[in-house]
């Protein structure tokens, strides 16, 4: 569920080298490295996790792929629960990303740009051959019913991606797109409860079809403003 600028976000939140010729103190440079590490192993979970979930990836795998010793682990992360964490944080911060740059951004109406987010998405799932899906749905999945500190992190940022299309949708009923007395927040949940089932479905069946049905079903469905009395 994320495209090409899933990468550049992560990466842009690496630490900057310093120059060439300067000088580094060397702990300023151990932290630095240490930081880069740590954030390749999240950039790396997120990938992974949003393609495989947790129990089909194991943090051993993330480790291997990074070429860091499973003994190293604990230098970076104090449990593999915090490290779960801050993979589900840093997915959560790069979507905020992509609302404010689709959803709050100044081309179109508010729908329209509701449109362009759902595309984006689209996209980048196609991209990824349907093989990556919601990172938050994954981890729901496998999570919610044995740990609960999880469960409860996941379900905040499903709360607050809600709010943002709440949000969105309250534009659309300001700028008459839809009826203004429209529920708006029962709107908002129902879009994401639906949109993380046609991720999934769309994983299941590896093509796009069950995404276009849930955006035709959603933007039908949605109350339109009625018209002006004559």
């Amino acid at each position: 569920m994320y495209d090409s600028d899933f990468t550049f976000c992560c990466v842009s939140t690496l630490p900057a080298k310093p120059e060439r010729g300067s000088a580094e103190a060397p702990a300023a440079a151990r932290a630095r490295t240490r930081g880069d590490t740590r954030q390749r192993l999240v950039r790396r979970g997120m990938e992974l996790l949003s393609e495989q979930g947790l129990e089909a990836t194991g943090i051993d795998r993330i480790l291997a792929d990074q070429r860091i010793p499973k003994g190293s682990f604990y230098h970076y992360f104090p449990s593999k629960q915090a490290y779960v964490e801050s993979v589900i944080d840093a997915y959560a911060a790069y979507f905020d990303q992509r609302f404010d740059r689709l959803l709050d951004g100044p081309d179109g109406t508010p729908l329209q740009r509701l449109r362009a987010y759902l595309d984006d998405c689209f996209l980048g799932m196609a991209r990824h051959d349907w093989r990556r899906g919601c990172l938050v749905g994954n981890l729901a999945q496998e999570v919610c019913a044995h740990n609960e500190a999880l469960r409860q992190r996941l379900d905040a940022v499903l709360v607050s991606w809600q709010s943002r299309i709440a949000g969105c949708l309250r534009a659309a009923a300001a700028a008459g797109e839809i009826d203004a007395n429209s529920d708006i927040d029962g709107l908002a949940q129902f879009f994401w409860i639906g949109w993380e089932g046609a991720l999934m479905r769309a994983k299941l069946c590896r093509n796009g079809a069950p995404l276009d049905c849930f955006v035709g079903q959603f933007f039908a469905l949605l109350p339109r403003r009625p018209p002006a009395m004559k």
